[in-house]
């Protein structure tokens, strides 16, 4: 199910300023050599979370599900002065394709990469950080929701990524869908948090935006 049509997505993206050389390549790259590329952030996602990373300023910046490393790239672009970006995937085939693009963009000093499972490794991390942006397994967003609200700064905010899951979210799912289930047990679960305000963005498959109170 498109949420949006397919000639407004390519009308919006004509109108929208032109992804940097390197993240050019990084998508043609994933998309012709790694499977499920539709899980790249892409143009418009990619130029929204470079817009709010510019705006936030942060200090520091956790992403959980690097995939190919497009956000990755994008959410560095606002790191102020000595700032980083934690990045953490479980598929160590990805990890030549990250660096490899991390590496060109000139990132290599500002985003650390970590391959491994998110709940081994968010709790080592000594860090506070100003933006989280969740796009993994849609069955644990809720603890990895809860996992990162520990470590995020007051008036900090948290970005996940398909939470309208193609429009999945308005029925009842099967219960064989648990990635469904997951998704909706998470919407339920954030706008019922009193420490937090929040704004469900109908951009691309979803976005709910989480700001800590």
């Amino acid at each position: 199910m498109d949420l949006v049509p397919k000639d407004i997505e390519k009308y919006a993206e004509s109108m929208t300023t032109a992804e940097s050389k390197v993240l050019h390549q990084l998508a043609r790259e994933t998309n012709i050599k790694v499977l499920r590329s539709r899980m790249l952030s892409g143009k418009l996602q990619g130029k929204l979370l470079q817009f709010i990373s510019h705006m936030v300023k942060p200090w520091r910046v956790l992403e959980l599900g690097t995939y190919t490393g497009y956000s990755a790239i994008c959410l560095a672009q606002g790191l102020t002065g000595n700032g980083l970006l934690h990045t953490i995937d479980n598929n160590p085939e990805l990890e030549e394709i990250i660096r490899k693009y991390i590496d060109k963009a000139g990132l290599k000093d500002k985003i650390i990469l970590h391959i491994g499972e998110a709940f081994d490794i968010i709790p080592g991390l000594d860090e506070i950080f100003d933006l989280v942006f969740i796009d993994a397994d849609k069955e644990n967003y809720t603890d990895y929701y809860e996992i990162v609200m520990e470590k995020l700064a007051k008036g900090g905010m948290i970005i996940v990524d398909n939470v309208l899951w193609s429009g999945k979210v308005l029925k009842e799912p099967a219960k064989s869908d648990s990635e469904t289930r997951g998704i909706i047990e998470f919407n339920n679960h954030v706008v019922n948090d009193p420490r937090t305000e929040n704004l469900l963005l109908p951009f691309r498959d979803g976005l709910m935006m989480v700001r800590k109170i």
